[in-house]
C-alpha cells in the first residue's frame, strides 16, 4: 500500500559554497512566485536580515521562508554556506526532503560545496543541481557539471542520487533553463519551480497520528519569548493543544501551545493548526532546546536526537581589565559577559561555553575562526567589552590515539606564486593532495592541513600571493597529532612601555624597528602592542615622546615630519596575530592587543623564567 503524500507541500533547502548565489536565488524564486504583492519591491539579498551578514556578503544564520507556485507551497530553507556554520546545515537537512545545490559556473565545486553536500547526502535529501552564474565571462557549465558528478561519486552518492536533475540559471538576472547554452536562457525562475515540483518527493501525510514535531532552530520574540522552529514530521498540533516536550536529558515536561507561526513571503504569520509535512514555529515554553521533541502528551515519542559536529576551535573570552576597560563599552562586568555567552548557547548549538580556572574567564569552543569572531564582532556592537585568548585547536582522543582536527584546503594562486604557497603550507605540515592548471596562468592547489597551521596565515597567504589568492578551507577529519612542531607568529612584537598619546616624533623612531599597528594622536597604555617586529623578539618602545623644543622652527619641523601610514587590523586579523603571552582587547569602537602581563619589568622577568624553563 502506497504511503498517502501531501502534494500541496515541499521542502527544500539551498546549499552551496559562499557566495555561488544561494540568498539571491531565494530573492528571485520570491519574486517570480505567486506570493508577494506586485506592489512590493524587494530589496537585494532579502533574507539576510542580519547587519553582519548583509556586511560581510555572508549567510551565517538559516532563514525559512514560503513560496507559492500554482497550487503548491514551497517552503525554502536558505543555509549558510561557510564550514564554521555547518551546525545550522546539519539540522536543516533533518527539515527538507530535497536540497537545491547552487553551482557557480566559472568556479565550479570548491571545499564548502563538498561540505555542505555531503550533508545532504548523508541526510539521505533528493538533490537538484543548479548551476548558477551561466552568463558570468569564463563560465563553463559542462565542466562544472563534470566536476559535481565527481563530487557526488566521490563522497558515496547512491544511485537514486545520482541520477539528479540539472537546471542552469542566472539568479542575478532572474533566468533559467534547461540547456547549458547562456544564448538560451529563459527570463522566468518556471524550470526550477518546476523541478521542484516533479523531483523533490511531497511529505508523506501522517496527520492521523500522534504528533511528533522537533525543533531544529530558535528564535526569541519580545512579546511571547522563545520560539521553537521546526518540522511536523507526524500528527497535527493547534492553539491550546496541551503537549509533552521529551528533553535532551530524558526527562520530560508539559505544557500548553499559545501560538503558533507559519511562514509565508518575508513574513511570520500566526495560525491556528498544523499537520504533517508543516516548518512552522510554537511558542509556550520558556526552556525549550534544538534537538528537543514536541509529542502528544497520551503516546509520546521521542524522535532520535540530532547529530551535530563537536567544535573545534576555543579561544579564553576574558572580562576586560585594560587601563581603558569602561570608556567605550556599557557592558563590562564579568557577570554581563556570562550571561551574554550562557543566551547564545540556547540558539548556538555548534557552541560551548565552560569556566576557567582563571577568574573572571570563560573557554568558548567553535567551529572555527569565523563562528568565534562573528559571536564577539555581534556582542562589541551590543556595547561589551572584552579580552580575547589566542585560538586553539581541540584535541580528541580517538581509539586510543591523540588526534587534531585536519581542513581541506584549496588555493587558487596565479602561477608565479605557486612555489611559495607550496613551501609555506608544507613547513605548516600541509600535505599536497593535487595541483591543477585552470588556464590564463592560474594554478589550483588541494591540501590537507593540521587546523592549527592555518591559524594566522591568512595574512602571510594574502602577502605571499600580493593579494590576488583565493583560499578556501573546511573541516575534513581528525587525524593523529603532528608532534615536534607548533606554529605561531616568527615576529615578536612593539611594546609600549608607558601610556599616553603616541607623537609623530616617537613613532618614526619605532617604525624603523618594525610595522605600527597605530598612527599619532592615539591613546596607548603600558603593555599594549603598538605594531610588530622585524625581529623574531618583543621589543619595548617608546610611543610617547615628543621632541624637545628649543625654537620655532624646531617646532614647525616637528609638525612637517611624518610616518608611513599604519597598518590597521581587522578583528580576524588581531586574533590571528595572537601570541600565547598575549590578549585582543574588543570594544564597541576599538580593536587593540596588548600583552597578558602589562608591566615591563614583571613581563621581562617572566619571559626570562619561561625561557629558562624550556
Amino acid at each position: 500500500m502506497s504511503e498517502k503524500r501531501r502534494n500541496d507541500i515541499r521542502n527544500i533547502a539551498i546549499i552551496a559554497h559562499v557566495d555561488h548565489g544561494k540568498t539571491t536565488l531565494v530573492n528571485q524564486l520570491l519574486k517570480q512566485s505567486d506570493t508577494l504583492p506586485e506592489h512590493m519591491a524587494l530589496e537585494d539579498r532579502a533574507m539576510d536580515s542580519n547587519d553582519i551578514e548583509r556586511e560581510r556578503g555572508i549567510t551565517i544564520l538559516s532563514k525559512n521562508t514560503a513560496v507559492k507556485y500554482g497550487d503548491t507551497t514551497i517552503n525554502i530553507l536558505d543555509t549558510p554556506g561557510h564550514a564554521d556554520f555547518g551546525g545550522e546545515v546539519e539540522r536543516i537537512m533533518h527539515m527538507v526532503d530535497g536540497a537545491l545545490l547552487l553551482v557557480d559556473a566559472y568556479e565550479g565545486t570548491m571545499p564548502q560545496t563538498r561540505f555542505v553536500l555531503k550533508k545532504a547526502l548523508e541526510a539521505g535529501v533528493k538533490p537538484i543541481v543548479v548551476i548558477n552564474k551561466i552568463d558570468r565571462p569564463g563560465a563553463r557549465p559542462k565542466e562544472v557539471l563534470d566536476e559535481v558528478l565527481e563530487l557526488f561519486i566521490e563522497l558515496g552518492a547512491n544511485d537514486e542520487q545520482l541520477d539528479f536533475p540539472v537546471v542552469y540559471a542566472s539568479a542575478l538576472n532572474g533566468t533559467s533553463s534547461y540547456d547549458p547554452d547562456p544564448a538560451k536562457q529563459e527570463e522566468t525562475m518556471n524550470p526550477i519551480f518546476d523541478t521542484i515540483i516533479k523531483s523533490i518527493p511531497a511529505p508523506i501525510d501522517n496527520s492521523d497520528e500522534p504528533l511528533q514535531f522537533q525543533i531544529t532552530m530558535l528564535d526569541w520574540d519580545d512579546y511571547v519569548g522563545r520560539i521553537g522552529v521546526g518540522r511536523v514530521y507526524r500528527g497535527r498540533v493547534k492553539v491550546g493543544d496541551n503537549i509533552t516536550v521529551m528533553k535532551r536529558d530524558g526527562s520530560t515536561q508539559n505544557f500548553r501551545v499559545t501560538k503558533l507561526f507559519g511562514f509565508f513571503g518575508l513574513k511570520r504569520n500566526e495560525i491556528t493548526e498544523a499537520k504533517a509535512g508543516d516548518i512552522i514555529a510554537i511558542s509556550g515554553i520558556n526552556d525549550i532546546f534544538v534537538g528537543e521533541t514536541i509529542a502528544s502528551a497520551e503516546n509520546p515519542e521521542a524522535l532520535p536526537i540530532l547529530k551535530i559536529d563537536p567544535p573545534t576551535l576555543q579561544m579564553d573570552f576574558v572580562a576586560n581589565d585594560s587601563p581603558f576597560s569602561g570608556r567605550e563599552g556599557d557592558k563590562v562586568t564579568p557577570k554581563k559577559l556570562e550571561d551574554r555567552l550562557i543566551k547564545q548557547t540556547r540558539t548556538d548549538v555548534s557552541l560551548r561555553v565552560e569556566p576557567t580556572d582563571q577568574l573572571n574567564a570563560w573557554t568558548v569552543s567553535g567551529r572555527g575562526e569565523l563562528h568565534l569572531s562573528i559571536l564577539v564582532e555581534e556582542m562589541r556592537r551590543e556595547g561589551f567589552e572584552l579580552q580575547l585568548s589566542r585560538p586553539k585547536v581541540i584535541y580528541r582522543e580517538i581509539d586510543g590515539k591523540m588526534c587534531e582536527p585536519f581542513e581541506a584546503v584549496q588555493v587558487d594562486t596565479p602561477d608565479e606564486y605557486v612555489g611559495s604557497v607550496i613551501d609555506s603550507l608544507s613547513q605548516r605540515k600541509g600535505e599536497m593532495k593535487n595541483m591543477a592548471s585552470t588556464g590564463n596562468n592560474q594554478t589550483r592547489l588541494d591540501f590537507l592541513v593540521p587546523s592549527r597551521g592555518l591559524i594566522g596565515y591568512n595574512n602571510e597567504f594574502m602577502s605571499q600571493t600580493g593579494g590576488y589568492g583565493i583560499m578556501n578551507h573546511s573541516f575534513d577529519s581528525y587525524k593523529p597529532v603532528v608532534k615536534n612542531w607548533e606554529p605561531g607568529r616568527q615576529n615578536g612584537a612593539l611594546v609600549s612601555i608607558s601610556q599616553g598619546k603616541s607623537t609623530t616624533y616617537s613613532l618614526q623612531t619605532v617604525e624603523q624597528r618594525g610595522e605600527l599597528f597605530i598612527g599619532a594622536g592615539v591613546e596607548v597604555y603600558e603593555g599594549m602592542i603598538v605594531g610588530q617586529s622585524s625581529r623574531d623578539r618583543d621589543i619595548a618602545v617608546n610611543v610617547i615622546k615628543g621632541k624637545n623644543l628649543t625654537n620655532t622652527r624646531a617646532a614647525g619641523k616637528d609638525h612637517a615630519a611624518a610616518i608611513r601610514t599604519p597598518k590597521t587590523l581587522t578583528l580576524e586579523e588581531a586574533i590571528e596575530f595572537l601570541n600565547d603571552d598575549e590578549y585582543c582587547e574588543v570594544t564597541p569602537e576599538s580593536v587593540r592587543l596588548r600583552k597578558k602581563i602589562l608591566n615591563t619589568s614583571e613581563r621581562q622577568k617572566a619571559d626570562k623564567r619561561r625561557n629558562k624553563n624550556k
